[in-house]
């Protein structure tokens, strides 16, 4: 494989981000190896430009997954426990259960630690959005690094429409600069009616 200019080449439909991993790559590494064997996951918002490029900070990583029933969550969270992520909303899985159950985000992080953590936000097929995006992922690879993410379009117009805070906006036009050889405007004109969906 050689180095492209565009910092990035594809492959088989894979998107290999040509640069070494970095500390908070092997954090979300470890995290999605342990989730992978009890949900399945795609990474959306702020770790997206970050993983392609952009140099900015970041506290948590969004991941996306589908609401599961209490056993299967409680074996991920125990699992978890078990290789050193402590979560912030309680060290009961039944107790934490509850935020998935209604929908909302808990968060994970390295025990001791507090940033960076994992944020777990479920959803359900109610959201439109956030269900198509999760059944459409784009496979990124940074070395052995291997994870999933929504399309490049979608992944940009949801910040522009959705988000909207000055990050998100600088996150976006990181995206649209970045990958401007491969994304396409036919796909903007699909996902948009989508995403929109989500402020009525």
């Amino acid at each position: 494989m050689q180095d492209s200019k565009k910092g990035y080449v594809i492959e088989k439909d894979t998107i290999i981000i040509q640069r070494d991993l970095t500390e908070l790559d092997l954090f979300v590494k470890k995290f999605l190896n342990i989730l992978k064997k009890h949900a399945d996951y795609l990474i959306i918002s702020g770790f997206v430009s970050i993983a392609t490029g952009r140099t900015r900070g970041t506290e948590d990583v969004d991941i996306l997954v589908p609401v599961m029933h209490k056993e299967k969550f409680s074996k991920l969270f125990n699992d978890l426990s078990q290789n050193d992520f402590w979560c912030y909303q309680g060290d009961s899985p039944l107790r934490v259960y509850e935020n998935i159950k209604n929908l909302n985000s808990v968060r994970f992080a390295k025990k001791n630690e507090i940033f960076p953590n994992m944020e777990l936000v479920p959803f359900d097929q109610t959201k439109k959005a956030k269900s198509f995006e999760f059944s459409h992922p784009r496979k990124i690879k940074i070395k052995d690094f291997e994870f999933k993410i929504p399309p490049l379009e979608f992944e940009i117009l949801y910040k522009e429409i959705i988000l909207k805070g000055k990050k998100d906006m600088e996150d976006a036009r990181h995206l649209r600069t970045f990958f401007s050889e491969i994304i396409k405007k036919e796909k903007f004109n699909e996902y948009e009616p989508i995403i929109r969906s989500e402020l009525k």
